[in-house]
């Protein structure tokens, strides 16, 4: 018997990265579970900040964009293997200074029902790069 939902494959994960670059969060929340759970990079916890529910998410994953209007996640390597998964990637942007922004980072993904359930972003911490001029 096969199950009522899709399962997440590579290709998901693919169009999920496509989504942050387009900075749609409708269609980031269309992949995301009710119940799902995201654990920024950065935060006062040791697990960055976490954000629990559709709603909290929604408003994290916004704020990335405030923080960074150019923001990008590119170079993107997806892996998943049943209800697990990694997306491999590098953040390219612009800060509010104007120094630049790349770093290699990933995030490990759990899936529920066809959906991602947690998002858990890890990035290399590194210097900003001086300003284009």
């Amino acid at each position: 018997m096969s199950p009522a939902f899709t399962p997440v494959t590579v290709d998901t994960l693919a169009s999920f990265s496509d989504a942050w670059n387009r900075h749609d969060v409708d269609a980031l929340m269309s992949f995301m579970s009710q119940d799902c759970v995201f654990q920024a990079a950065g935060g006062s916890q040791a697990c960055g900040a976490r954000h629990e529910g559709a709603q909290a998410v929604r408003a994290a994953f916004a704020m990335a964009w405030a923080a960074v209007p150019d923001a990008q996640w590119i170079n993107g390597v997806h892996f998943v293997q049943g209800d697990f998964g990694v997306s491999q990637w590098t953040f390219t942007g612009t800060a509010a200074d104007g120094s630049r922004i790349e770093t290699d980072g990933v995030d490990i993904f759990t899936f529920k029902n066809g959906k991602i359930a947690s998002k858990n972003a890890f990035r290399k911490a590194r210097p900003n790069l001086p300003a284009v001029k």
